[in-house]
């Protein structure tokens, strides 16, 4: 079936729970991905970060090929070859004692969370379903009932009640309102230190500082979501790190699968994690074997800092290029490999500018209005990330015609 078929029979069998832009991807590598019909595409969206070392990278299929002909599941009813060796390296590489691996980046959320309110009861001494956590506004931290019960996003919110209690949304940005929302019940400060959804909005600079200083000042554990903006993302391993800030807690996700199976973690020291005991908290295939070895991999190619020096290198010169563009972009924001666009909102909106980027082969994704993302694969070359921002350029000069 060619595209057109293709796309009909998606949407006339399937729930319609995304948008997705008219194009039908059958194939991958590096940072580029081809139709069904032979035309190529640079993707620059990476899988909201789930791709960041590229389509089809050889050392991580090559661990899961290797894990596939051994063991691919056996619940946590017992132990396996592959556990000890990614929750050390996890481990190791946030500096933390303890990992608690999951699946999807809204179950570590939910993790932290939990984790969070049960040190809180037995750790903080919160009376019993008193605690709180504060949150941010425009946050996305997934789309369990939970998580979007504290969303400020219509969108994401409306319909799905009624929600959990327990949560204080606070500005984003401002360490005052955190300051001001804690109280003795307070267990956590849940944030995204770049929020990926809203647009990467990047926090004002000493903001994250001045939230780690607040949480250990009051007793109140400081829980950073870096299910996108980790992982190598930002030019450092993790986002917090631009202000030498370490969370209590990590929350990840995304590209700790590799692009090639759903896996994520919550990771903490010993005194935090250590209140989940056996049967409180758990997963089927959370930690499974070839999720492991998958994630393995991953860690491994972390540990060079080759990527994480790319995306500092390229994304200098990504942002350097974006600020260059003039005419009918408003705004543009980012770090590392990561840029949120506003585009001037009388030359389209984002799915418009998406789409017309789309006929040029360049792959984005649009969010709020006018602005649009780029998060390429850290495999990007100078040279495709020149030319994905010259396709821009010439779309806002067809768009101002």
């Amino acid at each position: 079936m060619n595209s057109e078929e293709l796309i009909r029979l998606s949407e006339s069998r399937s729930a319609h729970n995304y948008h997705p832009l008219p194009v039908v991807i059958s194939s991958a590598e590096g940072a580029w991905v081809t139709d069904v019909e032979g035309k190529r595409y640079l993707d620059c969206l990476a899988g909201y970060s789930s791709l960041n070392f590229g389509h089809s990278n050889p050392e991580i299929l090559t661990a899961a090929r290797e894990q596939l002909d051994r063991l691919t599941l056996t619940s946590r009813a017992f132990y396996h070859d592959r556990f000890a060796e990614f929750v050390t390296g996890l481990s190791e590489l946030c500096g933390k004692d303890m990992v608690l691996p999951m699946n999807t980046g809204a179950e570590a959320v939910e993790t932290a969370i939990k984790v969070a309110r049960k040190w809180g009861y037995e750790v903080k001494g919160v009376a019993p379903g008193q605690a709180n956590i504060v949150v941010m506004e425009d946050n996305f931290h997934g789309r369990t009932t939970t998580i979007v019960g504290f969303s400020t996003d219509p969108e994401s919110r409306d319909g799905f009640g009624p929600f959990s209690p327990g949560f204080r949304v606070v500005k984003y940005g401002s360490a005052e309102a955190v300051r001001e929302a804690i109280d003795e019940n307070t267990v956590a400060v849940l944030l995204e230190p770049i929020q990926g959804e809203a647009g990467v909005l990047v926090p004002p600079d000493g903001y994250l500082a001045a939230v780690r200083e607040i949480c250990t000042d009051n007793n109140v554990l400081m829980v950073a979501d870096e299910i996108q903006s980790g992982l190598g993302r930002t030019g450092e391993t993790f986002a917090c790190d631009h202000e030498r800030v370490v969370p209590d807690l990590y929350v990840l996700g995304k590209a700790l699968g590799g692009g090639v199976v759903p896996v994520s973690a919550v990771v903490a020291d010993a005194d935090v994690m250590g209140v989940i005991g056996p049967g409180q908290h758990g997963s089927t295939f959370g930690g499974n074997p070839l999720a492991c070895a998958v994630g393995d991999a991953v860690i491994g190619l972390l540990r060079t800092g080759e990527y994480q020096a790319r995306a500092r290198e390229l994304g200098a010169f990504l942002h350097a290029r974006l600020a260059d563009l003039g005419p009918g972009v408003v705004a543009v924001r980012g770090r590392g490999l990561w840029a949120g666009i506003d585009i001037d909102p009388s030359l389209g909106t984002g799915r418009q500018i998406s789409e017309a980027l789309m006929r040029r082969g360049v792959l984005v994704k649009d969010t709020h209005g006018s602005t649009i993302r780029l998060a390429p694969p850290l495999v990007v070359s100078r040279d495709d990330l020149d030319w994905a921002v010259d396709q821009l350029s010439a779309v806002l000069r067809e768009a101002r015609a």
